[in-house]
């Protein structure tokens, strides 16, 4: 017992200082997790053998990030992807496995041994990559869903890989368990019933196996669509909240178990009912549940992969080593980079995409130990073999550093815009951008029957206002000829209502320049911009969610004890009250300077958030004292 506690008391203070102190450098949760492994393991020796074991439990983290995956992923998005799952995850798998095995056979191994070997380098880290993908928000990105299509893709490829790998054994077929897992399984009396299980499905004709297999996919299927609802209606009786956390958790290993004895990736497998039950109004239940455990063992597989690193291997032949892992991902990475171009991803997504799935992943783990027990690989070649793909491992977090560095440098090419519209015709009101702010104040004044020349720069929005009856011209705010042929040189207001802050700021400075006279009101992103837009000379700035902001003020203050009026006063007297210290801080404010390190502006905010308290408190006690005296005057004509 005292062992056990020990144990995870290192663990768990190794994640509790190593990751926060890399996430702070800028270098990410994973590589916080693997140097952590790499601290408690090689460097300090404080775990042992008992790593290897830790690590089959922790790859359930692997197994619920993926059932949480598919909770996001409706079967229609799905099908969307199957080309990408299909043609490109296909292509990776294929033309990796054939450049690997050939490279193989040129360093001396027998093609068994290659075709191996390139079945555990043609697989990357689900577990690395898309925790990475998440954290730095980069999933709904073109690059990021082509690296999903191929992990995908990759995790059922295992499976047919699984189903080879006797064939290549040398000196036939060993006792192993067909790829099964059950050697992963505890000597107990479950253990025991597992084993028999797998047993008898090995002892099964291959038809009879196939069956069984689809039967287990339909049953997952069937349970997802039919059986949750009335489980969490009689779960929801009991009224007892950790018993959700019980359902998630059987959910997700019963699923794994199953998978596991039929010979499927438990990964695949949560994946496929995450997908199912994606639509189910219980999914964000099953997301909040799952997702503390998900983190944490998530976690501890990167701690232990860290601390499984043989070291005393590596410095045996370092050079050679390297060589090896840095090829292998070199190797990988041409093949990733061609596809890329194939399939016409941008620069960013295509670097994105080749640094993201270079390495080797978990998954090479299992193929190594399943080779040596086939007697496919020898016990020499699988210890070079995992060493290569945990070091693989620990290089893609810098990889992913390097990605953020090229990113900042390339500069995508402008795609070709149609040509913006003849303007034909000009009004006393032009509206620069007719996004969802834009809209509601073209239709205002509409309504109220004043003219209104519209101009976007985008064509689909423009497209979409003129099937609902409203007129707008296409073509970029910002170029002054286009703004001239919408009447700038006569009209006698400008709403500056576009996204992007630096255009509204540009924008708001050249009319100024060229009408003086111009009244012009502008869309503020924050209180930055403000500033920016007085100094660029705006008359009216309305920040994004200032006015919303104020209204649900309004309306907490009329809940909770004041008048409607009480609380629309107040309302009001906020914004006045807020609008001149803005004015009187866009004095002070500097450009390019943080307001934090303006010294002037700081002591200034904070004398104006005492007079804005003063002043909100002195309303409330005039309105207070005017409604007591209207109760005594009420009283008094009472009498």
């Amino acid at each position: 017992m005292e062992s056990f506690l020990f144990q995870a008391t290192v663990y768990l203070a190794a994640a509790v200082i190593a990751v926060p102190l890399a996430a702070r450098l800028g270098l990410g949760s994973v590589l916080g997790y693997l140097a952590a492994g790499i601290l408690i393991g090689p460097v300090f020796g404080l775990v042992g053998s008992e790593t290897e074991d830790l690590k089959h439990f922790a790859e359930f983290g692997v197994v619920m990030m993926l059932f949480l995956i598919g909770l996001e992923l409706e079967p229609k998005a799905l099908w969307d992807m199957r080309h990408r799952l299909i043609g490109l995850g296909g292509s990776q798998v294929v033309l990796t496995m054939a450049l690997v095995a050939g490279a193989a056979l040129v360093l001396g191994q027998d093609l068994n041994s290659a075709i191996a070997i390139s079945m555990i380098f043609a697989l990357s880290s689900t577990a690395i990559v898309l925790q990475t993908l998440n954290e730095k928000r980069l999933m709904r990105t073109a690059g990021g869903r082509s690296s999903f299509s191929v992990l995908l893709t990759q995790d059922i490829a295992v499976i047919p890989m699984l189903a080879l790998l006797p064939l290549l054994a040398v000196g036939g077929h060993s006792a192993a368990t067909g790829g099964h897992g059950a050697e992963d399984i505890p000597d107990t009396t479950a253990g025991n019933h597992a084993e028999a299980a797998v047993s008898l499905l090995d002892s099964m004709p291959g038809w009879a196996l196939t069956l069984i297999t689809i039967g287990a996919i339909g049953a997952i299927i069937v349970a997802g669509i039919f059986g949750t609802r009335p489980v969490f209606r009689y779960i929801h009786r009991a009224r007892l909240r950790e018993l959700y956390t019980a359902l998630a958790l059987l959910i997700v290993i019963s699923i794994a178990f199953v998978m596991s004895i039929v010979g499927l990736s438990p990964a695949l497998g949560t994946f496929l009912a995450g997908v199912v039950l994606a639509n189910s109004e219980f999914r964000h239940e099953l997301e909040s549940d799952i997702e503390p455990f998900k983190g944490l063992l998530l976690g501890l597989f990167f701690i232990t992969v860290g601390a499984g690193i043989s070291f005393t291997t590596l410095w045996s032949a370092p050079v050679s080593i390297l060589a090896l892992t840095l090829g292998m991902m070199l190797v990988k990475g041409i093949v990733l980079y061609c596809l890329a171009i194939l399939f016409k991803l941008d620069t960013r997504d295509r670097w994105l995409f080749t640094l993201g799935l270079a390495q080797a992943g978990e998954f090479g783990f299992v193929l190594v130990s399943f080779s040596l027990q086939t007697n496919v690989l020898g016990q020499e070649l699988a210890e070079l073999l995992l060493l290569v793909v945990a070091l693989s491992m620990l290089i893609t977090p810098l990889f992913f550093i390097v990605f953020e560095q090229i990113s900042k440098r390339v500069t995508e090419p402008e795609k070709e815009q149609p040509p913006a519209d003849e303007i034909d015709e000009q009004a006393p009101v032009i509206i620069a951008g007719i996004g969802r702010f834009g809209q509601v104040v073209n239709r205002m004044l509409q309504l109220a029957g004043f003219d209104t020349t519209v101009l976007d720069h985008d064509l689909d929005t423009i497209q979409l206002m003129r099937k609902f009856g409203f007129k707008g011209f296409f073509g970029d705010p910002t170029r002054p000829e286009l703004l001239h042929a919408a009447g700038l040189d006569t009209a006698k207001v400008l709403v500056v209502a576009m996204d992007q802050p630096k255009n509204v700021t540009a924008l708001v400075e050249y009319a100024r320049k060229t009408r003086p006279d111009l009244h012009i009101i502008a869309r503020a992103y924050d209180r930055n911009h403000v500033y920016a837009l007085y100094r660029a000379g705006a008359d009216d700035i309305v920040r994004e969610v200032f006015d919303s902001s104020l209204r649900a003020g309004r309306y907490v203050l009329e809940n909770i004890g004041l008048s409607e009026f009480e609380a629309a006063e107040l309302e009001k007297a906020f914004f006045r009250v807020d609008r001149s210290a803005l004015r009187e801080l866009a004095e002070l404010w500097q450009p390019g300077v943080p307001i934090s390190r303006n010294a002037a502006y700081m002591e200034r905010a904070k004398a104006l958030d005492n007079d804005l308290e003063s002043a909100l408190s002195a309303k409330y006690d005039e309105m207070r004292r005017g409604g007591n005296d209207d109760d005594d005057d009420e009283t008094e004509s009472a009498a």
